[in-house]
């Protein structure tokens, strides 16, 4: 009777440690440089799903956020991503400040940081 009274708390003690798995934030940072290498504050950066076929559909994502002084604008993504779930997504950038625009594509991991670098020019 103890030991299945044991193995009965045991078990409990393993499915509320499982229970307990915080999900990680899934970012996006994209760092904007321009044709000189150097970072562009201000700039406006785009990212956003595409259509992978002809048919009408509606995209999923569609953001918008500027660089800040280091030429970074970060993206949050933990609404999209579920635990359990296989990926988050492929999306495309457009990073544009004044005459200047870059163009990139970022796949989004679930539970990391995911960086990428955009170089903008005219």
């Amino acid at each position: 009777m103890n030991n299945f009274r044991n193995i009965a708390i045991l078990g409990l003690l393993v499915l509320g440690l499982n229970a307990c798995v915080k999900k990680e934030d899934t970012l996006a940072k994209i760092e904007v440089r321009d044709e000189s290498n150097n970072l562009v504050e201000q700039a406006m950066v785009v990212l956003h799903g595409t259509s992978t076929c002809n048919c009408p559909s509606q995209v999923v994502v569609y953001d918008t956020a500027f660089t800040n002084s280091a030429g970074i604008a970060t993206f949050n993504y933990n609404e999209i991503y579920q635990l359990g779930q296989a990926g988050v997504a492929v999306l495309d950038i457009e990073a544009y400040k004044g005459n200047r625009q870059g163009q990139g594509i970022i796949k989004i991991e679930a539970e990391k940081t995911n960086e990428e670098t955009v170089i903008i020019q005219p």
